[in-house]
């Protein structure tokens, strides 16, 4: 028995054996993978910490993931680790109890420094935790803005921001330029709303989203932003619309950046970028307020490798986890100064002053409160969205749709 053993272990390689005595296959669930550059970065990263450990990535269309990630959960897939991209999509699966209680690995020392962790406390219960951090600001093009003569400042209202984006509007090589886009999420108009006026997205009150509303569309109505309905039909992608220089400015979130660094290393793009602050409402504090969220990886209620699982969802949210994907342009949960510095330092990224204090913001507020109601009311925000952008509804009918309906479907 003794040399059978020792001829067994003979056969089994160089790499240590992962958990059950072989190789394990790990799968995860993600979203656009071939443009999602921190998916690999970590899974080739904890491959190496754990030889033998095979990451078999559930590649998902970004636009579809959601809808996707629910309709698989609700049917029993296995699928071990689950990518939560927002904390309504996190509301829905721990309220419904398909995720496995991570409570232990959200309370040790170590989690102390994961910003955005508190997202995930459903009554002093996780099942969650963050490896990112984002929260959003404005992407634009250096070149246009020079060639227009407009120099961008931290002070920078939403009235200057549409005026700029009329000015930046026009033809590049016999193409349109658009002064910015407006991804077709809710949040672009929705969830700046309530972050910079105290808004209540749960309330049943949405009077707050008159002023965004009303600037969105007027932007829309005179050509200097693509139309929704178009942006929805084309499937338009925010990274072409900026990285190929078909837009000027853009207010999007901080991940995009790993986005943009990685089009310029293959050449896919040329576009001379920059940050700057998210814009402010006329009038306000003087704080740069702005919105934002965790993207965390979860475990799979049904996962048949759930120690494996949670040993991922801890070494992604760790400090090997924010290296590897500090290393490719994402901003880390983990709050480490020296992680910060190198971020910094990575080829490609903007080191003007004004760069830097985008990425200081005075207040990142919450993309969406986290409650069992939260997922209701994300759905019928988003369709009376969709009602009012697209032209089926003035702003006023759709904001008063929304207070009956939330009221009446979810509050009631």
């Amino acid at each position: 028995m003794s040399a059978i053993a020792l001829a067994l272990a003979a056969c089994g390689g160089s790499g240590e054996p992962a958990e059950g005595g072989g190789p394990t296959t790990l799968t995860v669930t993600v979203w656009n993978l071939a443009k999602t550059p921190e998916f690999t970065a970590l899974f080739q990263a904890f491959e190496k910490a754990n030889p033998g450990v095979k990451v078999k990535p559930v590649d998902i269309l970004a636009d579809d993931y959601q809808d996707k990630v629910t309709t698989m959960l609700a049917g029993g897939d296995k699928s071990d680790v689950i990518t939560i991209k927002n904390v309504t999509d996190y509301a829905r699966y721990s309220s419904r109890g398909q995720l496995i209680d991570v409570t232990d690995l959200a309370t040790s020392a170590d989690a102390a420094k994961l910003a955005g962790l508190q997202a995930y406390n459903t009554g002093n219960t996780y099942y969650a935790l963050p490896y990112r951090q984002d929260f959003w600001l404005l992407y634009y093009n250096k070149t246009l803005l020079d060639k227009a003569g407009i120099k961008l400042t931290d002070a920078m209202t939403w009235d200057d921001y549409a005026r700029y984006a009329q000015q930046l509007t026009g033809d590049k090589d016999g193409k349109k330029v658009y002064g910015t886009y407006h991804h077709t999420w809710r949040s672009v108009v929705q969830a700046i709303s309530a972050a910079q006026t105290g808004g209540d997205q749960l309330g049943g009150d949405y009077a707050f989203f008159t002023d965004q509303y009303t600037m969105a569309l007027d932007l829309q109505k005179k050509g200097a932003v693509m139309d929704f309905g178009t942006a929805s039909a084309q499937q338009a992608d925010y990274r072409n619309m900026f990285g190929t220089g078909a837009a000027a400015m853009m207010p999007m979130g901080t991940w995009y950046i790993s986005g943009i660094l990685e089009a310029k290393k293959k050449g896919e793009s040329t576009v001379d970028w920059a940050l700057a602050p998210m814009p402010q409402r006329a009038g306000g504090s003087g704080e740069v307020v702005t919105f934002g969220s965790p993207t965390g990886f979860a475990v799979n209620k049904r996962s048949e490798s759930a120690d494996l699982a949670k040993k991922f969802v801890q070494f992604a949210a760790g400090k090997a986890g924010a290296e590897a994907i500090a290393q490719v342009g994402v901003v880390p949960a983990l709050q480490d100064p020296a992680i910060t510095e190198a971020y910094f330092k990575l080829e490609g990224m903007p080191s003007d002053e004004l760069s830097k204090k985008a990425f200081e913001p005075g207040k990142v507020v919450l993309e969406m409160p986290v409650s069992d109601k939260s997922s209701d009311v994300d759905t019928i925000l988003n369709e009376e969205h969709q009602l009012i952008m697209v032209g089926e509804k003035p702003a006023a009918d759709g904001i008063r749709s929304m207070n009956e309906r939330v009221k009446n479907e979810v509050l009631n």
